[in-house]
């Protein structure tokens, strides 16, 4: 636990949500069962195996003593998730929790819930992908601005640092309607009330529609691993990029992600060599550095791929 402990003695005030330690990466031995993230206000321990009495004794102190140096006079919030065989047990170790948990990243601003289930929100991994989308928009602006297609949006962050850089279309679809709810929400928070169109459909069954708002300048494609009764990468990815060449306009590019620790990079290069020949691959996003693992094809995958065609921008 000492490197955990190291970490928490030499974090800084975070303004952004952000991970702090990160020991599922491998790299410290001992460690492999922590997390710690930042939802200011809020501090979020999560523990992948079950941990003692005195072992959350020892990280409240290193906790509070850090707080009174970052923020004196100020309270101390953090909430500790143990996650183990199946069973997910929260409990708010000292402070509060906002009843509106409000976080920001990059300027935009999302809602989150630390104190129910093992998703809050917003997928702290998935920071570098953002930026990308963010960077990519801006840097392709077009006549009226790059239209995108969000699939398994969740809560719709792609959809708003799409928007904010300058996409004049975003169709989110996911089916949870919970998520597209807080998804509406966060637009909201942005003051992001038009461009995004949000359908709370599974994406096999809602084709059709896709397709008819298509095509699209980036097509972003960011499921769950395993979901029972929803999508199993080893065997729905496939189904996914198939599709995707009708989907993309020419020259437009996809984000294809994918956090599988057993799924390699190769996984995808296979599929998309074998069922979208005609995408040309142009790059991995590197993963922020806190999420550094000790195998590059355990971590998260976000993987760039173009389309062919004539480079027109943004089309309408």
């Amino acid at each position: 636990m000492q490197a955990l402990l190291n970490a928490i003695a030499q974090m800084a005030l975070p303004s952004d949500a952000q991970r702090i330690f990160h020991g599922r990466g491998g790299l410290y031995p001992g460690c492999e069962h922590w997390v710690l993230d930042a939802f200011p206000p809020v501090w979020l321990l999560t523990c992948f195996q079950p941990a003692s009495e005195a072992e959350l004794a020892t990280l409240h102190a290193a906790l509070a003593a850090r707080w009174q140096e970052l923020a004196p006079g100020q309270p101390l919030n953090w909430v500790f998730q143990c996650r183990h065989e199946g069973q997910t047990d929260t409990r708010l170790m000292a402070g509060s929790v906002p009843e509106v948990h409000e976080v920001t990243e990059q300027g935009a601003r999302f809602r989150v819930h630390v104190l129910k289930g093992q998703n809050h929100g917003l997928f702290l991994d998935m920071a570098a992908g953002r930026h990308w989308v963010r960077e990519h928009i801006a840097a392709h602006p077009g006549p009226r601005g790059p239209k995108v297609l969000n699939l398994f949006a969740y809560t719709g962050a792609f959809s708003v640092v799409a928007l904010q850089a300058g996409a004049r279309q975003v169709v989110n679809v996911d089916m949870s309607a919970g998520a597209m709810a807080i998804g509406q929400q966060n637009h909201q928070r942005n003051g992001l009330m038009a461009g995004a169109s949000f359908l709370a459909h599974d994406i096999f069954k809602t084709w059709g529609k896709i397709g008819r708002s298509g095509p699209y300048d980036l097509v972003i494609l960011d499921p769950p691993s395993y979901q029972k009764g929803s999508f199993v990468a080893t065997k729905d990815y496939a189904r996914l990029l198939r599709r995707l060449p009708d989907l993309l306009a020419p020259q437009g590019h996809a984000l294809l992600c994918l956090n599988a620790p057993e799924l390699g990079q190769a996984f995808l290069h296979d599929l998309v060599q074998e069922l979208a020949p005609s995408l040309a691959f142009v790059e991995r996003v590197a993963n922020p550095p806190v999420f550094v693992d000790v195998s590059a094809d355990r971590a998260l995958k976000v993987l760039v791929y173009r389309g062919p065609g004539v480079d027109r921008g943004a089309v309408g």
